[in-house]
């Protein structure tokens, strides 16, 4: 199994950017994260960020055929972004959604998720623990259980 972890705009300043609402660990702690969950799971993995939405949308096109999952954490992206989302429908792989933060109980302007939309499932306001709880989720989900 063979998952792609996304991370976009601002998630490469972790622990320096808004640390009441995203915590004190830095990105590669979130990077470490992921590749000791997956390695514990036996999963592949690999973890992208960017700070460009079509730098986004190219990596999950690429993931076409290649992975067997997305953990996506789209940030700010997430409640603008229909090419995401129009990506994400067009390959068809399933993912899953995270955010750092509880982004219902934010600004107005973040309670739409397009992203979300074409995701099975989300996580939120667990901070870093969301992306852990979606990896699990995904093998789960991916082996038919």
């Amino acid at each position: 199994m063979k998952l792609l972890v996304i991370n976009g705009p601002n998630l490469n300043l972790l622990g320096v950017r808004e640390p009441e609402l995203y915590g004190k660990q830095d990105y590669a702690a979130l990077v470490r994260l992921v590749e000791e969950t997956c390695a514990a799971e036996g999963i592949q993995v690999e973890v992208y960020q960017s700070n460009h939405e079509g730098d986004l949308v190219d990596r999950i096109q690429a993931a076409y055929g290649v992975v067997d999952g997305i953990v996506i954490n789209p940030a700010a992206y997430t409640h603008t972004s229909v090419a995401i989302l129009d990506a994400l429908k067009a390959v068809a792989i399933p993912a899953v959604e995270v955010h750092i933060s509880d982004v219902s109980k934010r600004e107005d302007f973040r309670q739409v998720s397009y992203a979300g939309m074409a995701c099975v499932k989300t996580y939120m306001g667990l901070g870093l623990e969301g992306y852990r709880q979606a990896i699990l989720y995904l093998k789960d989900h991916l082996s038919g259980r």
